[in-house]
């Protein structure tokens, strides 16, 4: 049985249970949310990680994509940003790869993280197309269901698959006259073989096999947003909208098959189009949990991307999205390096925090961190901090001449100054 399967018949389950406890929930609640399809746990059992929800009412959460490409695949390299995105804070991974020995990469990052894994299996079926046929356009229907159903024999815990681009879609994406065109690699993959063969999208055409996949070994569908805009100029135009219509018909349709879905949006916003395309996923998929990569708020910013998108993530978290994607500094330049995952898992992980904060939700930290700066406990300030290790390094680099302030205002600290007045005074 499945997740959405047992809480449908008031059932909960051991992974809800402590979902429910690390939330700080009730179990019936959780339970019920489970039960409408608006809150997920990605949880395949035979790979059986930590158990982390995603969904309404629940923290946002953050993940991290890692993986290979033919220009460059280290098996070891690999594994070693999965690790570096679990100590960071990551909820989950998503392992991304095309170069190198897949099978055995995706294998080493379920065996060594603890932490619920994703994948896109259309890009494993692509590589092989072009080992067996030449080419991604020669690409079987059974190359891309074998492709998932290997994932999900694997342990994979959830995956994105683009079944919200049609042929009716391709129409609209004719007509839009975009700037930025497709920049989904697994909708490029899918818009160019639906183009070359006149054939409807074999995920779409043939869901219904996809959602008894899903069920038979409990993975949880990420319905990919394989039109979501690449450019601010492209942002909430009609190729989007289609798609997210689409997507909210699927989700209704994988909630009665007992099969758990999230929906995946763009991409590349502005800050005034945040809240819309929220509220409109929300409505079109009846309040799915909302997967967001970024957005990123502005195109010029190579090299800093990691911060547009946490701009975008802080204000998407706050109104309603419920799982981001993080951004490295190397988006739209290079594989993300080792030091690139940690970077984007942080700068996410703060837009995350200040999305559950605006929700009211573990105000208590910042209130322990306020009051330890008040009261000069650099130690526990340190203990605090999203990124302990790098405070410390630059408060062991920086060392003040008077060991309770900092090299900012020496003798001058205003903390310092006021709260000994203000002691003296009885306040």
């Amino acid at each position: 049985m499945t997740q959405l399967s047992e809480a449908s018949r008031g059932k909960t389950t051991k992974e809800a249970k402590q979902v429910a406890k690390r939330e700080e929930i009730s179990v019936e609640k959780l339970t019920n949310i489970i039960a409408k399809g608006r809150v997920v746990i990605p949880f395949n059992p035979i790979h059986s990680p930590e158990p982390i929800g995603i969904g309404e009412g629940l923290r946002v959460k953050v993940n991290a994509n890692i993986g290979s490409s033919m220009d460059r695949a280290d098996i070891d390299e690999e594994v070693e940003k999965a690790r570096i995105a679990e100590r960071y804070g990551a909820d989950t991974i998503m392992d991304l790869s095309t170069g190198g020995d897949v099978d055995a990469i995706r294998m080493e990052i379920l065996k060594e993280v603890n932490l619920p894994l994703g994948t896109v299996p259309i890009y494993q079926a692509a590589i092989k197309a072009i080992d067996r046929h030449g080419s991604i356009v020669d690409m079987r229907s059974d190359d891309l269901f074998n492709s998932i159903r290997a994932h999900a024999k694997d342990g994979v815990d959830f995956m994105t698959v683009h079944c919200g681009i049609t042929r009716h879609s391709l129409e609209k994406l004719k007509i839009a006259n975009r700037v930025g065109g497709v920049v989904s690699r697994g909708g490029s993959f899918l818009v160019a073989w639906m183009l070359h063969n006149k054939e409807e999208n074999p995920l779409y055409a043939e869901y219904d096999y996809l959602l008894e996949l899903a069920k038979e070994y409990d993975f949880t569908l990420s319905l990919g947003d394989g039109l979501r805009p690449g450019a601010i100029a492209d942002a909430s135009d009609m190729p989007q909208l289609q798609e997210t219509i689409v997507l909210g018909e699927l989700v209704k349709r994988a909630r009665k098959a007992g099969v758990q879905s999230m929906v995946e949006g763009p991409g590349h916003l502005p800050l005034n189009q945040i809240e819309a395309n929220v509220r409109m996923e929300k409505s079109l998929c009846d309040g799915a949990p909302f997967y967001v990569l970024g957005p990123l708020v502005t195109d010029i910013a190579p090299g800093y991307d990691h911060i547009t998108g946490a701009i975008g993530g802080a204000l998407a978290g706050w109104l309603g999205a419920d799982f981001l994607c993080y951004v490295t500094p190397s988006e739209h330049l290079a594989l993300p390096t080792r030091e690139d995952v940690g970077q984007g898992v942080v700068a996410s992980k703060i837009a995350a925090h200040s999305a559950d904060l605006a929700r009211g939700r573990d105000l208590s930290i910042d209130r322990e961190m306020s009051s330890a700066r008040s009261d000069l406990d650099w130690e526990k300030q340190l203990s605090l901090a999203i990124d302990p290790q790098l405070a410390r390094q630059i408060r062991e680099e920086r060392v003040p001449k008077n060991e309770k302030t900092c090299t900012m205002c020496g003798e001058l600290c205003a903390l310092k100054l006021t709260k000994q007045f203000l002691e003296n005074e009885g306040f």
